[in-house]
């Protein structure tokens, strides 16, 4: 858990050097206190972001259930990989680059957010039970998310801060059916871009 030297050369040329310190000092933390913990399990979205073994970057967003995010303990946490649209952008920069960033967002309660950064691993779910987890974690995990989650992200904790609640909207949480891993293209939005369509204009 340390300053980047970007971050450091910046704070030199922005004279924030101060305020800098007093958050490194007093917000963050290179595990999960038990306010943090009461905050995950609450959350039913997280965006993540990863890069690949090149530094090429990519955000993406999981949800679920609230408390889909698992804590193994102070300094661990798996969530699991929903079927999707076979691309594998995360997963694959996880591949080449365990370095992942975490931000779980409450809008529609505290407008309060987490970040978590750390190391991630793949798992697939007959090797659940290799990470030694404890009780009957792994059992429940594959009972509770069966046929859902196709594999598993593991993450190691590397450090945990705030993102303070200032720009954060307060949004009304509305009812919505969702059909997880669905191929579905209406469901899933079809080409609401019109990628399709635009394709060649700019070659």
């Amino acid at each position: 858990m340390s300053a980047s030297e970007g971050e450091r050369y910046l704070q030199k040329k922005y004279k924030t050097e101060k305020r800098a310190q007093s958050f490194y000092d007093n917000q963050m933390i290179g595990h999960l206190n038990e306010e943090m913990i009461k905050f995950i399990v609450k959350q039913e979205m997280v965006f993540i972001s990863t890069a690949d073994e090149k530094g090429n970057c990519d955000s993406s967003f999981r949800s679920g259930s609230a408390g889909f995010v698992r804590v193994i303990d102070k300094n661990t946490i798996i969530y699991p990989e929903y079927r999707g649209n076979g691309v594998m952008a995360s997963l694959g920069n996880i591949m080449g680059n365990p370095h992942i960033g975490l931000l779980f967002i409450d809008f529609f309660g505290s407008s309060m957010g987490l970040h978590v950064n750390g190391k991630a691993s793949i798992i697939e779910n007959h090797d659940l039970n290799s990470l030694d987890l404890p009780g009957e974690l792994a059992a429940m995990l594959l009972e509770q998310e069966s046929p859902k989650a196709e594999r598993w992200v593991h993450i190691t904790i590397d450090e945990a801060y705030i993102h303070c609640s200032k720009h954060i909207p307060r949004l009304e949480h509305l009812d919505k059916r969702i059909d997880w891993g669905t191929d579905d293209e209406k469901q899933k939005g079809g080409d609401f871009f019109k990628v399709k369509s635009s394709r060649g204009l700019n070659n």
